[in-house]
């Protein structure tokens, strides 16, 4: 599940190529790119100036600030067609954002990676004689003992035939037990599904235990 979501965060990471493909608005400071088809030698990068114009071979300045993509497309094909016997072919992108705007996308894109964290997973609460101790988020349908795996294991201290899942059930808090000694000996696991807020508690072992 989380891949697809990874597969959401890439792509708005990929700010150029989706802008290109957008309703985008060119803006100062935005870096385009044009490949002429018919002559290659005005292929090149236009920085759109703070006037908003960009400077073209053969025409020289031309307005790009608040035309799209294709509008702008157009608008450059038109001024370039006196120069040629057909009018050209004129490909245009997005090569860079202005820091304002790749500013912005940056800080969504990063917004999108933390709430995938947050997306099909649940808290879980471990303590005692746990590595890693304190809330922990698994994905929904994780059982205990792939938690137990996940979770960087339990100390050399543990009473692992006294591990304790304790959950809140109708307002009444029910106790599990969990003989993980057992289940390493080769014993079949009891399939405990974790639910949100469960707490995981591992005592330390006695004495002889």
């Amino acid at each position: 599940m989380i891949r697809p979501l990874l597969g959401l965060v890439l792509a708005v990471l990929l700010v150029p190529a989706a802008w290109a493909q957008s309703a985008y608005r060119i803006q100062a400071g935005d870096v385009l790119q044009m490949e002429v088809l018919e002559d290659p030698s005005l292929n090149r990068s236009l920085l759109v100036l703070p006037d908003g114009s960009v400077s073209l071979p053969l025409v020289g300045s031309i307005r790009a600030s608040g035309k799209s993509i294709e509008g702008m497309r157009g608008a450059i094909a038109s001024a370039l067609a006196p120069n040629f016997a057909t009018p050209p072919t004129v490909f245009l992108s997005v090569g860079q954002l202005n820091p304002t705007t790749s500013a912005i996308n940056t800080a969504v894109a990063q917004q999108a990676a933390a709430n995938i964290g947050t997306i099909g997973t649940i808290a879980i609460y471990a303590v005692g004689e746990v590595n890693n101790q304190g809330r922990l988020d698994v994905d929904q349908g994780t059982t205990l003992l792939q938690f137990l795996a996940e979770t960087g294991g339990l100390t050399r201290f543990a009473a692992i035939k006294r591990i304790q899942l304790r959950r809140v059930d109708g307002g009444v808090e029910k106790v599990y037990r969990y003989n993980y000694k057992a289940v390493q000996g080769g014993a079949a696991a009891p399939s405990i599904v974790l639910r949100e807020g469960d707490v995981i508690v591992v005592p330390e072992r006695k004495l002889f235990e």
